[in-house]
């Protein structure tokens, strides 16, 4: 079978390398027959320029011409929506309904369309006026974004559909998007519908260009090329800082999500209140989707006494009852096994789990793990290994000093959230760790677990680092995650006809 072409400057295009690759259904650990090329610089050079040249074109076009882009693409993407979704589930394994077919992918189509709407009214360049001195400012296009796409969404963070595509594309920029080894076929898909929006919208050629794979060397490249303005990216830490240590030395706008283990603290009222939900909504919330969440609940925090030691009995009991999910990969498979290694040598001891599932599948049985407070002060680094899948660990704080202490040395979290009575019995306690965990966490959650991001204007999908690369941007939430592609412009004394409209006068 031939080798899958690239999307290039307005063109399904052979690519110029050698190198191919394939994805694996993780369901069956078989090969899928589609080859897809592993693209060498000349490829991702053809790309750049044509995505120069497309800004060139498109620079200082009003909103409402990528708003039509952007709600076309969401027409092709839905007109095509059961290829997408069953080429998403041969290469994850994630279920047709509800996840895919029901949730992921009206959630990439109403993405788009959300930032079509905020392309159209402006309302993301926050325009300021200062009549008196004739000064004006906004924030318009940066240039053209590349965009690396991760592997556990493969429709809603696309490099070629995403979040962070949408974002780029409504601030006006063309788009190179990277896609994700795992689901090569899903992203040509997405890629095809995105080509066909923007013949209808008429864009130029290089507005929205799609390579499979490239190697780490050429990816760094790419990231620092003179012709990139700024890069997205969703994916594994040691990859994303690698990324981002060549976009730096450059002086790059890269934006990170790299990782979280997303602290939940449950105070002992709230055990004593309602333990039987609690117990339910964590192991529900760790276990959905096999745990392949950035905002997967990795960390639980308790003060030791009895309603401690049963919610770690009730959840190893459904741990040990509930089916162990498919991970999406071989990948994913090593690094979750070798993160429960990691925890094990920092302290942990296993209470249920860490055995292998099914051998015919990638997948690794519901793990939980545990550790004492003195434990994880001792190793606070080696115990917030994210061991990414459908494990959790659980530390038991002696009184709420050493629980303060414990979120004191934590990580920056994409999210954080605290269970505690209703009848105010742990507003103290409440009162003395959440200031501690606001500065830690991008979202602060109460009485609800973390794994569902809302699209919603007010949310923030971010977090100091490592969660992300940077503590004020988001990558979910329009119109606030536009601006991450975007530049601050501002116009001392220029002439009134030549202003931008929204910084005219009325």
């Amino acid at each position: 079978m031939s080798t899958q072409p690239i999307l290039v400057n307005g063109e399904w295009r052979p690519s110029s390398g050698t190198s191919i690759f394939r994805a694996q259904n993780p369901a069956t650990k078989e090969e899928l027959p589609e080859s897809y090329p592993v693209s060498p610089w000349p490829d991702i050079e053809m790309a750049l320029r044509a995505a120069s040249e497309a800004y060139e074109i498109i620079r200082g076009w009003p909103g409402d011409r990528f708003s039509a882009f952007l709600e076309k693409f969401a027409e092709e993407i839905e007109r095509g929506a059961d290829a997408i979704v069953e080429a998403g589930h041969l290469e994850t394994a994630l279920p047709i309904s509800p996840r895919l077919k029901d949730g992921e992918l009206p959630r990439t189509t109403n993405q788009l369309r959300q930032a079509a709407v905020s392309a159209r009214e402006d309302s993301w360049r926050l325009p300021v006026i200062d009549q008196q001195n004739n000064i004006r400012s906004m924030y318009g296009s940066i240039g053209p974004v590349i965009v690396f796409g991760p592997n556990n969404f493969p429709f809603a963070f696309n490099g070629v559909a995403g979040g962070d595509f949408a974002a780029a594309v409504a601030a006006g920029n063309p788009v190179i998007a990277k896609g994700h080894p795992s689901h090569p076929r899903t992203s040509q898909l997405l890629a095809e519908a995105a080509h066909r929006a923007a013949q209808a919208s008429d864009m130029p050629p290089g507005f929205v260009q799609m390579i499979y794979r490239t190697s780490h060397e050429d990816g760094a490249k790419l990231v620092s090329h003179p012709l990139t303005a700024a890069i997205g990216y969703t994916g594994a830490r040691h990859t994303g800082l690698k990324l981002k240590d060549a976009a730096d030395r450059a002086g790059k706008p890269i934006y990170l999500e790299l990782s979280s283990i997303n602290p939940v603290i449950i105070l002992p009222g709230a055990l004593k209140e309602r333990e039987e939900a609690i117990v339910t909504e964590f192991t529900s919330s760790c276990l959905m989707g096999t745990g392949q969440f950035c905002t997967n609940p990795g960390l639980v925090c308790l003060l030791a006494g009895e309603e401690a030691e049963r919610f770690v009995g009730s959840v190893a009991d459904q741990f040990s009852n509930a089916p162990a999910g498919t991970l999406l990969g071989a990948g994913v498979d090593q690094n979750l096994r070798a993160g429960i290694v990691a925890l094990q040598r920092a302290g942990a001891e296993v209470v249920t789990g860490n055995q292998p599932a099914d051998s015919a599948r990638y997948c690794h049985s519901n793990t939980l793990l545990r550790t004492s407070g003195k434990a994880f002060l001792e190793n606070p680094h080696g115990l917030q290994t994210e061991a990414f899948g459908n494990c959790s660990l659980v530390v038991v704080a002696e009184n709420i000093d050493e629980l303060q202490a414990i979120l004191r040395t934590l990580e920056g979290n994409l999210t954080g959230c605290i269970y505690s009575a209703t009848n105010g019995g742990d507003d103290n306690a409440y009162n003395q760790v959440e200031p501690i965990l606001r500065h830690k966490v991008g979202r602060l959650l109460n009485d609800k677990m973390p794994t569902g991001v809302a699209v919603s204007p007010a949310m923030n999908h971010g977090g100091p680092f490592p969660a992300t690369g940077h503590p004020g941007f988001t990558a979910v939430g329009i119109p606030a995650s536009i601006r991450r592609f975007a530049m601050l412009q501002c116009y001392d004394n220029v002439r009134p006809h030549r202003l931008p409209a929204i910084l005219r006068d009325k």
